[in-house]
């Protein structure tokens, strides 16, 4: 077993024990491998481990990586961008990402749906949520979010499955499963409203276990299975 397939296998193990802990099944929880800045050869690895999606933060990055496969013949791979996205970028993202977890604003949103190639299936994408109101990050108010869901569902390029979130750091568990709350409760009203809505995207390294007890349905975990990144490359 190589070390990346090592690291998986613990961080699924790490992703039972939290089900477990909070009576949840393991199932209901997808495993995110963020490879921003690591290079195919490793994605390649995680793949032979059994691993399929895979967390992209830089476009252009994100988009060689799906062509190489792509031009490899590989089949089963999905990839999800997970950074913030600019105008400017959306076409890359609407023509070769499944997955879009950083909308923010309909302009974006409306982009994204009218680049997406016909002959592909709507580009599902999740409204990100500035829960800690952090000015440094993206992502709306959850006061704006009823507004901009109800915009985004009417979009036919694209299909919302839920929303997004990176908390600020937090000091402790409690504090970590106050805020993985609120958005656990804005997911519950969402899918209520809409019936395409069934992820929620929250947690990382530090507070998986808190986001996992809160109701989280997918975690982003990147250091932990591919090991430290090299930002001077980008």
């Amino acid at each position: 077993m190589n070390d990346i397939a090592h690291n998986l296998a613990q961080v699924r193990a790490k992703i039972l024990a939290a089900a477990t802990t909070c009576g949840r099944a393991p199932e209901e929880i997808t495993l995110l491998a963020v490879s921003k800045t690591k290079p195919a050869s490793a994605v390649v690895q995680a793949f032979e481990a059994g691993h399929r999606a895979f967390g992209e933060n830089y476009v252009q990055e994100g988009v060689d990586k799906i062509l190489h496969f792509r031009q490899q013949g590989v089949e089963g791979m999905q990839w999800h961008f997970i950074g913030p996205l600019q105008s400017n970028k959306s076409r890359l993202v609407a023509e070769h990402f499944d997955w879009c977890h950083t909308v923010d604003r309909l302009k974006i949103a409306s982009r994204l749906s009218e680049q997406r190639p016909a002959e592909l299936p709507p580009l599902n994408v999740l409204i990100q949520v500035n829960i800690s109101d952090e000015q440094s990050k993206s992502g709306i108010d959850l006061a704006e979010l009823d507004a901009l869901a109800a915009q985004v569902v009417e979009l036919p390029g694209i299909c919302l499955r839920g929303l997004m979130a990176i908390p600020a750091p937090a000091a402790s568990y409690d504090q970590q499963f106050a805020l993985a709350r609120q958005m656990a409760v804005a997911f519950d009203a969402l899918k209520v409203r809409y019936p395409s809505v069934d992820t929620l995207s929250l947690g990382m390294s530090d507070d998986m276990e808190a986001a996992i007890a809160a109701g989280s349905t997918m975690v982003r975990i990147g250091t932990a299975i591919f090991g430290a990144r090299d930002y001077t490359k980008n």
